[in-house]
């Protein structure tokens, strides 16, 4: 399946960019966010896509950026919210306004963000507070998709801890792993062996 589209941005609509490639004009459904951020007409531009495939239609959804479409990910996990309602969510709310007020437990100013109301926004806080880290600058590893041993965070986080805690304790042990000479014998399998398991441990102290 593709990743992005690169093309000239051809119109802008209410959540909709046409974007030209090769002769092909694509019909996408965008956040009014990712929109403003996208170049305007005529320009060039990426968008980060991703397909909805049903009985009855095709969807193309896109977004400016990939943590954009991390977090429309993250929403579609949220049990009743479909791809139209994440786009409403993210269009009334910015990536990292959302991640703070989940991060706090705010579930008040959660359910003023048009498109959730108060059953949507306690599914979201239990599904998602904590596991949210899209701003690529929040963590000290930097880029989230180049994170050193980002395997081994994601699967704590899959495990249920959450993606802040697994960050700083997995940035401990490589740190103090490294100082210490822990790494020098081991090969790749065995540093995530022995990473994960010292987590878990940091995280239940």
């Amino acid at each position: 399946m593709f990743n992005s589209l690169t093309g000239i941005v051809t119109g802008k609509g209410a959540q909709k960019l046409f974007l030209e490639t090769n002769g092909i004009e694509w019909d996408i459904t965008v956040p009014e966010s990712s929109l403003e951020a996208l170049p305007p007409v005529g320009e060039k531009a990426k968008v980060y896509v991703w397909l909805q495939h049903t009985d009855v239609l095709m969807t193309l959804f896109g977004f400016a950026s990939n943590s954009d479409r991390e977090l429309f990910f993250a929403l579609l996990k949220v049990d009743g919210i479909g791809p139209k309602g994440a786009v409403k969510i993210m269009a009334n709310i910015t990536t990292t306004e959302l991640e703070h007020i989940l991060d706090s437990g705010d579930i008040e100013s959660l359910q003023k963000v048009p498109g959730v109301g108060k059953k949507t926004a306690a599914k979201m806080l239990l599904q998602l507070k904590g596991k949210l880290s899209l701003d690529e600058s929040s963590s000290s590893f930097g880029n989230k998709e180049s994170l050193p041993f980002s395997d081994v965070i994601a699967a704590l986080v899959d495990m249920g801890y959450e993606r802040k805690n697994a960050e700083s304790a997995v940035e401990k042990i490589v740190h103090e792993s490294q100082k210490s000479g822990t790494f020098e014998n081991m090969n790749p399998s065995e540093k995530e062996d022995f990473i994960f398991r010292s987590a878990i441990m940091e995280m239940a102290k």
